[in-house]
């Protein structure tokens, strides 16, 4: 993790693709202990110290990760990502273009969780839930195509599975259609951009995290 952004009151990193936001079944070490071991060290603390996790990246997913440091700021952070206040912005790496550089989806998706993963469907049907992202075209490589994606929705896997469902599924991401994996375990999806207002000064934040090292992300022709 990087840390791009931090004040009294809250943390952001850029997280990598290999990292977990919360402890599972892994039991590998998630990235709120590695935020907590970093501000023990960073500020000599004796006891314990407080980080609130505010939402969640899929493990094989990079970009930026919002946590709280305070007990007054985790439950304004916690209301604001669920009212929509907090704007995020996604880039994603696809092999196929979609048949228009830009446009709304909407769908239904339906969560399986045994198999820990979503099925998206262009009506209601039951147990789905309403899915809403904007995608525009924004690059293109000799092999691959570059998406930016605004999430109006926070649904399970929700890019994931609503771009497969167009036919553009996320370069390494087998769950959801893509032929090969990525030599890392991640896929090309990216949390690129945050903005919201700060839960306590009210002052606007707007962030960028930095895209993933390596030649596939920065060999793109910019449209």
């Amino acid at each position: 993790m990087t840390v791009i952004y931090e004040d009294n009151h809250i943390i952001v990193v850029n997280k990598t693709a290999s990292e977990i936001v919360q402890g599972d079944k892994t039991g590998d070490t998630p990235l709120s202990e590695t935020v907590k071991l970093y501000l023990k060290e960073k500020y000599a603390k004796a006891g314990n110290v407080f980080i609130g996790v505010t939402h969640r990246l899929d493990r094989p997913v990079s970009g930026l990760v919002v946590f709280a440091k305070t007990s007054k700021a985790l439950p304004r952070l916690n209301e604001m990502f669920k009212n929509g206040e907090v704007k995020k912005t996604y880039w994603a790496i696809v092999k196929n273009a979609p048949k228009e550089p830009e446009g709304e989806l909407v769908h239904y998706l339906v969560r399986n969780e045994r198999q820990n993963k979503s099925y998206a469907s262009d009506r209601e049907v039951p147990n789905s839930k309403k899915a809403i992202l904007n995608y525009r075209l924004i690059g293109r490589s000799q092999n691959y195509f570059l998406l930016e994606v605004d999430l109006k929705t926070g649904r399970h896997h929700q890019i994931r599975c609503q771009l497969a469902k167009i036919g553009c599924p996320i370069k390494g991401d087998l769950k959801y259609g893509f032929p090969r994996s990525n030599p890392d375990g991640s896929i090309c999806l990216h949390a690129r951009h945050v903005s919201f207002i700060h839960p306590v000064s009210k002052k606007l934040i707007e962030l960028d995290a930095p895209v993933p090292e390596g030649n596939l992300w920065n060999g793109f022709e910019m449209i």
